[in-house]
């Protein structure tokens, strides 16, 4: 599946626990049963404990925050750390005075920054339904590691 932004989301390899497409950017990988990978599945409880509050449940967006699951779709992958470590606002004519506060230094986020990536992928994409995935993968020895690697930091 390409994405409207061009990003090929075949996934190509597993490192730490995670899967990657060709160009090393991280994609969900949902088998034909529905059963997602642990980072997707880790990326649905981080998305909901640190982001929902503004955009919305599964990412379908709130009065005041945009619908995740479409922005992940045709920004870059890049762009989308950038957003999400830096922060933005949107402030204008006609619009209303928008801001996200920036997430680089909370581990809670930044260290799951690519498992909220790839759950939104595979929401905005209709891999997954809304709520909670019912069947997951074990989290690896691996992901294991890398996660306590970040959030000892």
């Amino acid at each position: 599946m390409i994405l409207p932004n061009g990003m090929d989301l075949t996934p190509d390899y597993e490192e730490n626990g995670r899967w990657y497409n060709a160009d090393g950017i991280p994609v969900p990988k949902i088998a034909e049963d529905g059963m997602v990978d642990y980072a997707t599945f880790s990326g649905y409880r981080r998305y909901h404990a640190e982001c929902h509050v503004c955009h919305g449940p599964d990412g379908e967006g709130s009065t005041y925050a945009p619908a995740l699951k479409n922005s992940v779709l045709r920004i870059d992958y890049y762009d989308y750390q950038e957003i999400v470590a830096s922060g933005k606002q949107n402030t204008g004519s006609g619009s209303a005075n928008q801001v996200m506060p920036a997430f680089g230094t909370n581990p809670n986020v930044w260290c799951y920054v690519d498992d909220i990536y790839v759950y939104l992928l595979a929401h905005g994409t209709d891999m997954i339904p809304r709520g909670r995935p019912a069947n997951k993968a074990e989290k690896s020895e691996a992901f294991a590691e890398q996660e306590d690697s970040c959030m000892s930091m």
